[in-house]
């Protein structure tokens, strides 16, 4: 029971500092790093820009990709340990949805922390490499994001669905859960739809936040009391 109280607490701090991870990221963007999101920004303007500002890209990029891949295992782990005992098949379905996440943000991340910095290098050097490279880099953490956030989205709504069918967390907290995973599905698969995603971004961080609270106020609550009280929807999700 130490062990689980443990693991709540980590994970509740962990979905804290992925929150902050993605709210540094959007900050960003919204003031410092407009450009890096404009692929029509002609090459000679764009390392113009980058180049100066080399040292906030990187670490835009380490804690949106990098930080915040590491402290969301540990979320999925820990949310994880908590619903299996009464949802244990939607739970797992669930984790593993999540560390595929993981995996495509860590290898986002790593693509382009190597891959801007190698546009940097030859930007001097070979500017028509540079920007074709760049093109190259674009196109790619484009199609992995849009890949990663169609996983997170399904890890968010089997995660809140098992919490719902098992009474955990809070029922306001699985429904916000269910709504912000759908509208992210609906915006991976429809590109039409793709503000949607925007919503799943900001949605994302309220629920980490929420999330976050619920399991640093049960860790600290439960004692060494069973950290699952769910009395109904026992059984196989």
């Amino acid at each position: 029971m130490i062990y689980m109280k443990t693991l709540q607490k980590v994970g509740g701090l962990s979905a804290l500092i992925c929150a902050g991870t993605y709210i540094l990221a959007m900050g960003l963007v919204a003031t410092r790093l407009t450009p890096m999101l404009d692929e029509s920004l002609p090459f000679d303007q764009f390392i113009a820009f980058y180049l100066p500002n080399q040292t906030l890209i990187f670490i835009w990029h380490f804690a949106m990709y990098l930080v915040n891949g590491a402290f969301l295992t540990l979320l999925i782990l820990a949310l994880t340990q908590r619903l299996k005992t009464d949802a244990p098949t939607l739970a797992r379905v669930a984790a593993c949805f999540g560390l595929f996440w993981t995996g495509l943000v860590f290898a986002s991340g790593f693509i382009s922390l190597y891959g801007w910095e190698t546009i940097g290098k030859l930007s001097s050097t070979d500017p028509s490499q540079a920007a074709l490279l760049r093109s190259v880099v674009y196109i790619i953490s484009t199609g992995i994001d849009t890949s990663d956030r169609f996983l997170g989205c399904l890890w968010v709504l089997l995660t809140s669905w098992a919490a719902l069918r098992t009474s955990q967390l809070s029922r306001l907290l699985n429904y916000f859960g269910l709504v912000i995973g759908i509208a992210g599905i609906v915006s991976s698969l429809a590109p039409a739809l793709n503000a949607l995603g925007f919503a799943f971004g900001v949605g994302v961080i309220i629920w980490w936040v929420w999330v976050g609270i619920v399991l640093l106020q049960n860790s600290r609550s439960t004692g060494s009391q069973p950290l699952n009280l769910a009395v109904e929807g026992r059984g196989l999700a």
